[in-house]
């Protein structure tokens, strides 16, 4: 694509094999490449810095979580089983992007969960209608917003009516208000031509947060199972004071886990699927309007727990995965302790020694519960 008058003075995206095991193809990054930096740090030490305030969450990393063999097993199994039903959703998430658009979108996704999905969606438009979408891939951060220097990149390369922010799934709907203030804010700028749709895309929607999604079902995505190692060997975003102000939000590439990397397992299962969907109809209106029932159920666990921090409860099941996997979790809790797409977490809960509570009133499979660290 031709650059634009402008964006010479922007940083290039990065692309794999020099950042990321995803092919170039697949997506570009609109990230700075910190992988010299050191940005772990234990995880206690993390979390009493991040809830004390000293620190935000985005200026560190986990230290990054290595899976055994016999979580790689099972996190196999569960991307065959459930391969079938993200291609389903994927497919109808597609056909709604392309029911409600008057123009060939440019899809965005939001890094690091919305990256294998955003290909997937990039793969739907090519197979199943012949379309060759760009896909490339930025980072919000919650209190900070969408990250202005790629939300520039993006002004000076596309047309801004043309995008479309790709997500996983939504939990209790924090990044889609996020994303919805930091695309009024860009709106509003002076100058600013055309006018970016502040209304999230995502796979999965069980805070129901947005029309625009594939279900509202709180399905397994099994990318959410695993970190770096199934989304392209790319850690979370980080914007800390190492970046300056003419820089992307940063990232890491953790080369010495390829031989850990189930990116392309994951992607090609449930493109093999993507042959198979049906979609029909669905996709010709948009899902129920957003009720944020999400939402006031985290208000409602707050309440009965005594819990003052709603940052501390992560619902759904891609969330609780997070949370077992780069915080210190406190407690699970469980709609079903034999429902099939928490295998996962039980055995993770089960390794870490964190206690699961069942609540069959729950309206999402699965909620995830912080530690709360003093100090």
């Amino acid at each position: 694509m031709p650059t634009r008058p402008g964006s010479l003075l922007l940083p290039d995206p990065l692309v794999g094999p020099a950042f990321g095991s995803y092919a170039a193809s697949d997506v570009r990054w609109l990230l700075t490449d910190l992988s010299a930096v050191a940005l772990e740090a234990p995880q206690r030490d993390r979390e009493r810095a991040i809830q004390s305030g000293r620190a935000h969450y985005s200026e560190s990393l986990p230290v990054e979580f290595r899976p055994d063999q016999d979580y790689v097993v099972l996190f196999r199994e569960l991307t065959t089983a459930w391969a079938p039903g993200v291609a389903e959703a994927v497919g109808i998430l597609g056909d709604r992007i392309l029911a409600h658009r008057t123009s060939q979108p440019v899809l965005v996704s939001l890094a690091r969960a919305g990256t294998p999905l955003g290909i997937l969606a990039r793969r739907w438009f090519r197979i199943r209608h012949g379309l060759d979408v760009p896909h490339l891939t930025m980072s919000i951060i919650r209190d900070k917003g969408l990250d202005p220097v790629a939300l520039r990149w993006l002004a000076a390369n596309h047309r801004l009516d043309d995008i479309v922010f790709v997500d996983g799934w939504t939990g209790k709907g924090a990044i889609t208000r996020q994303l919805a203030t930091s695309v009024r804010e860009a709106n509003a700028r002076p100058g600013a031509t055309g006018s970016l749709d502040p209304q999230l895309a995502v796979v999965a929607d069980p805070g129901r947060c947005t029309a625009l999604h594939g279900t509202t079902d709180d399905i397994l995505i099994p990318s959410a199972c695993l970190n770096a190692t199934v989304s392209g060997l790319v850690s979370r975003t980080v914007h800390n004071a190492s970046l300056g102000p003419g820089q992307f939000h940063g990232a890491k590439f953790y080369r010495e886990l390829t031989h850990h990397d189930q990116s392309t397992f994951f992607l090609d299962a449930v493109t093999t699927q993507l042959a198979h969907v049906v979609v029909g109809r669905r996709a010709e209106q948009l899902g129920p309007a957003p009720d944020w029932r999400g939402w006031e159920a985290v208000t409602r666990i707050a309440e009965r727990r005594g819990m003052t921090d709603l940052n501390l409860i992560k619902p759904g099941i891609g969330e609780t995965t997070r949370v077992l996997l780069r915080r210190s979790p406190h407690e699970v809790l469980l709609r079903s302790i034999d429902d099939p797409r928490v295998r996962h977490l039980r055995r993770l809960a089960d390794t870490l020694g964190v206690h699961v509570t069942v609540d069959e009133h729950l309206p999402y499979a699965a909620v995830g519960l912080i530690a709360q660290v003093r100090g």
